[in-house]
């Protein structure tokens, strides 16, 4: 009777590895599609802001919470590549040390990010959502003019 083996396939192997390839690419290509289209919105709402309002500062502040949604979304679109790359086609142990440092930079980037745009840490967020975020949301709506 033959010896039944469970070793994971060689990297560049079979089908599935094309496949999964093609996969990591989509989510690449997807997370550069998100970055471009936000920059491009983002400058957009500043520019309506700037319009409306006539305060360099508040277009100023749309453009950055605008743009750092954008990065943080786009951030987590690129790390599912890279977990997709790292876990279906290539596992090696040094693939999966370099994902490691990845996600830890991009982790402390999304951190540093989040807690720019939201002006507060995660950890203090509770305090300061919830009904009183949404009659913030509210009061800084009718004194602009426009919607939330």
């Amino acid at each position: 009777m033959p010896a039944v083996t469970f070793a994971a396939p060689a990297a560049g192997s079979g089908p599935f590895t094309g496949l999964m390839d093609h996969v990591a690419q989509g989510f690449e290509a997807l997370g550069a599609a998100i970055l471009v289209v936000g920059v491009i919105w983002s400058v957009v709402l500043a520019g309506m802001t700037a319009r409306r309002s006539r305060s360099s500062a508040r277009a100023y502040l749309v453009l950055r919470q605008a743009f750092g949604g954008t990065l943080l979304l786009g951030l987590e679109v690129l790390v599912a590549a890279d977990l997709v790359r790292t876990v279906a086609i290539s596992p090696t142990l040094d693939n999966v040390l370099v994902l490691g440092l990845i996600v830890v930079i991009r982790t402390f980037l999304s951190f540093s990010l989040e807690t720019e745009i939201e002006g507060v840490a995660p950890w203090r967020r509770a305090l300061t959502g919830g009904a009183g975020r949404i009659h913030r949301a509210a009061a800084n709506a009718q004194e602009r003019g426009t919607a939330p």
